[in-house]
This record gives C-alpha cells, sequence and structure tokens, in this order.
C-alpha cells in the first residue's frame, strides 16, 4: 500500500507480513511527560512511532491513491499537523507535517 522500500518477510513462518524499513535520515524525539509545575501531558515510558513528511496533504492524496485509509481529519497537534494512517494489521501511525524545528539535517 505505501509503496516505500522494505522487507516484507516475517522472521518466522507466520503468513503475516512484517514491514521492515530503513531508517534514516531519521530523528529520534525525548520528550517530557510532565510541565515543570508538574502538569500531566503523557504516561511515563510511553513511545509512539511517527511518520515524518513535507507536506502533510500532499502526501496524503498520494498515499489514498494507493489505498491509504486514515482516521479522521488532519489536525493541528501543536508540534505539527497530524492524522492517524491506518497500517493493516498494525493499527494506527501517526503522520505529520512538524512546524518544530527538525534535527534530520544535523
Amino acid at each position: 500500500m505505501l509503496r516505500w522500500p522494505c522487507v516484507t518477510e516475517g522472521p518466522t513462518d507466520e503468513p503475516e507480513e512484517w514491514l521492515i524499513f530503513r531508517t534514516g535520515p531519521s530523528e529520534m524525539g525525548v520528550h517530557p511527560t510532565r510541565s515543570a509545575t508538574g502538569e500531566v501531558w503523557g504516561a511515563d515510558g510511553q513511545h509512539q512511532l511517527t511518520f515524518m513528511c513535507d507536506d502533510l496533504h500532499s502526501t496524503m492524496a498520494e498515499l489514498a491513491g494507493r489505498g491509504a485509509r486514515f482516521e479522521g481529519e488532519p489536525r493541528d497537534l501543536g508540534f505539527g499537523l497530524g492524522v492517524a494512517l491506518t497500517v493493516p494489521g498494525a493499527g494506527t501511525v501517526l503522520l505529520h507535517e512538524p512546524t518544530h524545528p527538525v534535527a534530520v539535517d544535523l
């Protein structure tokens, strides 16, 4: 569906396919789970995989043309515009266009 280069053979004899992507350029963000005043923003120990793009609307249109499905409409997340991309058999992954400085070119 995504047509991104990946390995699709599972590590076992199971019929499900694994999507194994080469990473890079990529970023890793370590975000606080609470503010300095104690306001809770998220659970400790949580993590999230996201796909970052330069133009969310054009990326959504391209992926939709390949059969991708999205949950809801794009929304302002505070750090960028994002939408949940449905990955068959794996749930959803955030697809977002960041408005924050990115580290990918460092």
